[in-house]
């Protein structure tokens, strides 16, 4: 009799039901978001293939190695972004602007960039970034702007950085990293020169890679073989040569060097009945990388004593260790390697690549952007050195950059890279608001666009006479010839010739290796001093 059958549910009963459900929903998908934040890549970047892809000023996941770094960075941008937007008390605003890094920020074994070369590079273009931001004038953020691992998601950073460089507030003036010469990388700088960005290869070196707003601030190829050149000149031996080739169709790095040490060489050491190729271990074509012993074989035969290697360095040690398993081959002198690039990557001078060395009898030479002696205080160092080196240590004992972190030359060069389009920003800034007819805005003074300072980087920076406004870079001192002139490729910048071990034959005890510069215009090789 206490018995009471529930009534069924109507129309509203059911709604109200589905209404609680669908808001429970959004509940737990809101609180499920708040637990795991904006994700690995943050908001502003996207996951494509594994990486995160785009442009921030944030940090996002990258390499473990990176962490730190990044993380710096992003510090020094949030810093940069509160004084501009709300300074301290007392304190007068401080415009910016923003300068792009993009390249891969995460690694594997076919990646061109080691997770090395990759911290280094970001530690020289921080350290410029904190050497501009400690004047006066604008300040800089560094943007972030990964491009995936084998520099292949590229379009979706340029279109962001585009979009960026119409901001009126805080422009994109420019953009540097482009870390490799890649199929993808020429299509990269393409794309950027059609937006009208001007971009840096700090250490782009293949000479026909160009495009109207791209500069170059190391060597190409065809100027390290002329370093190179001069260097065989004096000490010719037995001028028996041999070329090892890197056959991978995609490296239009290495496919270049070997064109150039045809040109240069090839009448002298008669390549074609000397050379022999592998497969580098940078790339994604198939095969077992780095098999050297058919070349290291050939070499024993014909007694060679002067060996051209056009690849990476990251595949060197390889052709050294199968150098020394061969011994000497009784040849009689010394074996030169003569290699082109940056610097000497660390892993070419640990003790077992020394050992190797000393079993094979040979003797790396290396026509380079920079030489290791400049920061032992040898050799003549770049007036500029000192500012660079004095940030770059403290970055060094926060982030621990690993043995000879600067041997490679990838912190100066991306530094330099940096400072370049800093300066040019800083050329600019004063000259559109300083003086009494200057045009200042409503709003405070006039910000330069990629535009102003495209404009300013094409001004010839070389006379017969001196070097106006040239870069004073970590490397040297060294400028542009103007709208086109050498591809946009930088001149008179020094080329060290480096001997590991050194050996400094035929020449006094001490002495430094003479320094080519690179070449002004057709034929003129002349600097001012």
């Amino acid at each position: 009799m206490f018995r009471r059958h529930p009534r069924e549910w109507g129309p509203i009963e059911w709604a109200a039901a589905l209404a609680l459900v669908l808001v429970a929903a959004v509940v737990a998908a809101l609180l499920t978001l708040g637990a795991r934040g904006p994700g690995r890549c943050g908001d502003e970047l996207r996951e494509i293939g594994g990486d995160c892809v785009g442009v921030t000023e944030y940090a996002f996941e990258a390499d473990p190695r990176l962490e730190g770094l990044i993380e710096e960075v992003a510090e020094e941008n949030a810093r940069v972004r509160r004084d501009a937007e709300s300074p301290a008390e007392n304190s007068a605003r401080i415009p910016y602007v923003r300068i792009a890094l993009m390249m891969p920020y995460t690694t594997d074994e076919s990646s061109a960039m080691t997770v090395d070369m990759i911290r280094r590079g970001l530690a020289g273009a921080l350290s410029a970034q904190q050497e501009a931001n400690s004047g006066s004038g604008p300040h800089y953020q560094l943007l972030l702007a990964p491009d995936g691992r084998n520099l292949d998601q590229w379009r979706p950073v340029v279109t962001r950085l585009a979009e960026l460089a119409r901001d009126k507030r805080a422009p994109l003036v420019g953009v540097t990293g482009i870390p490799s010469s890649t199929a993808d990388t020429r299509r990269a700088i393409a794309a950027l020169s059609e937006h009208g960005l001007p971009t840096v290869g700090p250490v782009i070196t293949a000479a026909d890679m160009n495009a109207d707003h791209f500069f170059k601030t190391s060597p190409n190829n065809d100027q390290f073989a002329r370093a190179l050149k001069q260097y065989l000149e004096e000490r010719p031996q037995q001028g028996r040569g041999f070329l090892v080739w890197d056959n991978r169709s995609e490296d239009v790095y290495s496919r270049n060097l070997r064109r150039v040490f045809e040109k240069h060489f090839d009448e002298r050491y008669d390549f074609k009945g000397h050379n022999s190729n592998f497969t580098g271990s940078s790339g994604r074509d198939k095969g077992i990388p780095r098999r050297f012993t058919d070349a290291v074989q050939k070499i024993c035969t014909a007694r060679s004593d002067t060996v051209f290697f056009a690849g990476r360095d990251q595949d060197l040690p390889a052709f050294v260790k199968r150098l020394a398993q061969e011994g000497d081959c009784g040849r009689g002198t010394r074996l030169r390697l003569l290699k082109v690039g940056i610097g000497l990557e660390p892993t070419l001078t640990t003790d077992e690549t020394t050992r190797w060395l000393k079993e094979a009898r040979a003797t790396i030479i290396d026509a380079s952007s920079v030489d290791p002696a400049w920061w032992k205080g040898k050799n003549d160092p770049p007036r500029a050195l000192g500012r660079f080196l004095d940030r770059f240590h403290k970055l060094d004992a926060r982030h621990e950059l690993g043995a000879d972190p600067l041997d490679d030359g990838y912190a100066v060069m991306y530094h330099d890279a940096f400072t370049l389009l800093a300066d040019a920003v800083d050329r600019t800034y004063s000259e559109v608001n300083e003086g009494g007819d200057s045009p200042r805005g409503k709003d405070g003074p006039l910000i330069p666009s990629k535009n102003d300072v495209y404009n300013t980087l094409i001004m010839p920076s070389i006379s017969a006479n001196g070097c106006s406004n040239c870069l004073r870079g970590a490397g040297g001192s060294y400028g542009f010839e103007g709208p086109g002139a050498n591809d946009q490729w930088a001149v008179c910048k020094p080329v060290p010739i480096v001997e590991y071990p050194a050996t400094r034959s035929g020449r006094a005890k001490g002495e430094p290796l003479p320094v080519y510069r690179t070449f002004r215009g057709k034929g003129d090789k002349t600097c001012p001093d």
